[in-house]
């Protein structure tokens, strides 16, 4: 089954190990967000939001510009985010008064640079069709903290001709994943990145998000997907009873690991939105 049965076991992992954590509030707040996926060709997030059993808004890209937004919602863009002059306007306006909006790969261009100029942009040196080992960069990321250990060895899918990420402004973006193969070939490091703009904030990605392959770089990742539980979570009979029956034979630690790490981000920006509603809500009752 390969990556589809990777996600679905990462995903259960992910609570899990919030459960784990004294967080299940937290994961409670993060699938009740308040989610709008614009629909595309190459990317297909809501494939993994469908496997969490979340609940979101599908929107295609020429209808974006009809639909009524609030601060509040999360905007999820699929690659290549044709959504016209009017969508970018209204993207913009919408990150301002404080919504948060995640694009990816060819979006850089078509609603990243024109919506909000002078952040980052395309470096114009497209990639080849492969797999790339990458660094989170947790430590100032309390959600991500939980997550990720410092024995997780992730890699990222990069679709043939997807777009480097090159930081114009270094002082307001962060980088939250880079990697040390694609700044030799392509000349930039930077695979997941944020800005703040406005009220709200922008998250842009590399390639896709619904990652389609990983590859066995190493003796470990080629170990099954149930080491990479082991490696994860406080095992006991009932977790092992409910993932014996999850895990397939095909799918090995490698992809459970891809998986998991991109679900792990998508939640990033989901809890992140939550803690910034929560603040919100605090400052008008406190006035």
């Amino acid at each position: 089954m390969g990556m589809p049965n990777a996600y679905k076991v990462a995903n259960e992992m992910l609570k899990d190990r919030l459960d784990e954590r004294n967080m299940s509030d937290d994961y409670e707040k993060i699938i009740n967000s308040d989610i709008i996926i614009v629909s595309g060709t190459y990317d297909h997030i809501q494939n993994v939001f469908s496997q969490l059993d979340m609940k979101f808004a599908l929107v295609a890209p020429g209808k974006f510009k009809f639909i009524k937004l609030n601060p509040e919602q999360i905007i999820f863009i699929n690659c290549p985010g044709n959504i016209g002059s009017n969508g970018i306007r209204k993207v913009k306006k919408f990150v301002h008064n404080g919504g948060f909006v995640f694009t990816t790969d060819w979006a850089l261009r078509n609603i990243v640079e024109p919506a909000f100029p002078n952040y980052i942009r395309y470096n114009n040196r497209s990639t080849g069709d492969e797999v790339v080992r990458v660094e989170i960069l947790s430590d100032n990321d309390p959600f991500l903290q939980t997550l990720i250990d410092g024995n997780d060895d992730p890699q990222w899918w990069l679709e043939g001709a997807s777009y480097p990420i090159q930081i114009i402004n270094k002082k307001e973006v962060d980088i939250i994943v880079k990697s040390k193969e694609v700044e030799e070939k392509y000349g930039e490091s930077a695979i997941f990145v944020t800005f703040q703009y406005g009220k709200g904030r922008v998250y842009h990605m590399i390639s896709h998000f619904y990652l389609q392959r990983a590859e066995t770089r190493t003796g470990r990742h080629a170990y099954s997907g149930f080491d990479y539980l082991n490696e994860k979570l406080n095992m006991n009979d009932l977790k092992k009873n409910k993932y014996e029956y999850m895990v397939d034979d095909d799918t090995n630690l490698g992809e459970v690991e891809a998986a998991f790490s991109s679900s792990a981000l998508m939640n990033k920006v989901l809890w992140d939105k939550k803690k910034q509603n929560e603040n919100m809500e605090s400052y008008v009752k406190e006035r």
